[in-house]
């Protein structure tokens, strides 16, 4: 479904991402994994258009993409859940979610809303609610629904467990499980290493802007030595 060969990019000049490979396949949950600052969330935007890659090949659904604008990506079915959430602040719950079917999911607008009511009930409760006035695991949850209102055929996580406490965190990996169970495909790119190898069914290692590590999240999450030394555990 997704594949990234040989991805250099960055910003100014300055390559973030020295060859990075990767693929996903229908259905499946993969995690990318590794410290702040090893060009995780440079690889997202690369992958969603946001910035153009030097060099490299992005291919989604057998078409290269690599260098095509976020509207375009967006089209295709490539969702981009972005660290910070970026929900509305000042708009009410229902509007930020009505704002992600703009490009795509228009014509069950109405059935993908009642769903994500339905997937996320705290929302229901909400709906005429100012989006800011959310707690962090809400709008988590408003960022996550928004995505999925584009009816998605891949849709990449950037950081979903940032800020929450530990029990938000567990319940927002139940969810992605959920979301996953329905057969869309999920790119998680995550801190939190030991929730993320339960979840996927393979993992990438990033270190200095390449992949050091790749394999089954289970034995990636059974090798001490793999742990200790890209992960800190």
């Amino acid at each position: 479904m997704l594949e990234v060969e040989n991805l250099v990019a960055g910003y100014g000049g300055a390559d973030v991402l020295r060859g990075i490979g990767l693929s996903v396949s229908a259905g499946e949950i993969v995690a990318v994994l590794g410290a702040n600052g090893v060009g995780k969330t440079t690889l997202n935007r690369a992958i969603s258009g946001l910035i153009r890659p030097s060099s490299g090949n992005i291919r989604f659904l057998g078409y290269d993409i690599a260098g095509k604008g976020p509207p375009a990506i967006v089209a295709a079915g490539l969702i981009h859940v972005p660290e910070g959430r970026r929900i509305f602040p000042n708009m009410s719950v229902r509007d930020n979610l009505i704002l992600g079917s703009y490009r795509r999911g228009k014509p069950a607008r109405a059935a993908n809303l009642e769903r994500m009511f339905a997937l996320f009930p705290r929302l229901r409760e909400r709906t005429g609610q100012l989006a800011g006035t959310l707690s962090g695991g809400e709008q988590q949850m408003l960022a996550i629904g928004r995505g999925l209102m584009a009816e998605p055929k891949l849709l990449i996580l950037d950081e979903p467990s940032l800020g929450l406490s530990p029990l938000l965190v567990e319940e927002m990996f139940s969810l992605i499980g959920r979301i996953a169970a329905d057969g869309l495909a999920v790119l998680l790119v995550e801190q939190n290493v030991i929730q993320s190898l339960e979840l996927a069914s393979r993992a990438y290692v990033m270190e200095n802007g390449r992949v050091v590590v790749s394999g089954a999240a289970a034995d990636i999450a059974a090798d001490p030595a793999l742990k200790h030394a890209y992960l800190g555990l």
